[in-house]
């Protein structure tokens, strides 16, 4: 990893949302409600988690014009990411 994914990877690992969003997304697609089940997350802190790993270039929206029903997905600097935590 470079020095740019490993920035990233601090970001993600210094908070436990983070981190449990990035390994529910790993190699998946899933919508905010998929997410909040899986990591015992409540929807609203959910949707925060995400548009900080949007904002970080961790995960990415695949359908942004709807307003319901999203998809999230990692990019490759999540996956990367995700890989490394494990």
């Amino acid at each position: 990893m470079d020095d740019e994914a490993l920035k990233k990877y601090a970001y993600v690992s210094i908070s436990s949302y983070r981190s449990k969003a990035v390994k529910s997304l790993k190699n998946e697609v899933k919508m905010p409600s998929e997410i909040a089940n899986d990591t015992g997350i409540r929807k609203n802190h959910i949707s925060k988690v995400l548009r900080e790993l949007k904002d970080s270039g961790i995960a990415e929206c695949i359908n942004e014009d709807a307003k319901r029903g999203r998809l999230y997905r990692l990019t490759d600097v999540g996956e990367d990411i995700a890989d490394f935590m494990e």
